[in-house]
């Protein structure tokens, strides 16, 4: 049974990495370490193949950013974040589309010969 302070680091997509939170808010681990050591971000340690990493809770590291940047850098970050994963999944399927057309010519081919 989880403790109520606990809930959020079980919950899926509630926590990120210092390297994510570096990656996807342009924060400095200079900024997340004095983030913690003011009390504004709460951490864990983990470790994953022996390499460790502080694990962070996103509501809090939104906030951070919110305070910093204000809140038209955080929509703006989340918004090219979503047109990232959009664009990757049109060339996968654009890609996808490629290969399928090649194979029915492929195939138009055989069955015309």
């Amino acid at each position: 049974m989880y403790a109520e302070g606990d809930s959020v680091w079980s919950k899926k997509g509630a926590t990120l990495s210092d390297k994510s939170a570096r990656k996807e808010f342009g924060l400095t681990q200079e900024e997340i370490v004095k983030a913690i050591r003011k009390g504004k971000l709460q951490y864990r340690m983990n470790s994953i193949y022996g390499n460790p990493f502080l694990r962070l809770i996103r509501s809090e590291v939104e906030k951070l950013v919110d305070e910093k940047h204000g809140s038209d850098y955080l929509k703006k970050k989340k918004l090219e974040k979503e047109l990232a994963q959009v664009n990757k999944e049109l060339k996968m399927l654009n890609a996808r589309v490629t290969s399928l057309e090649k194979r029915r010519v492929e195939l138009l081919n055989i069955l015309g010969e």
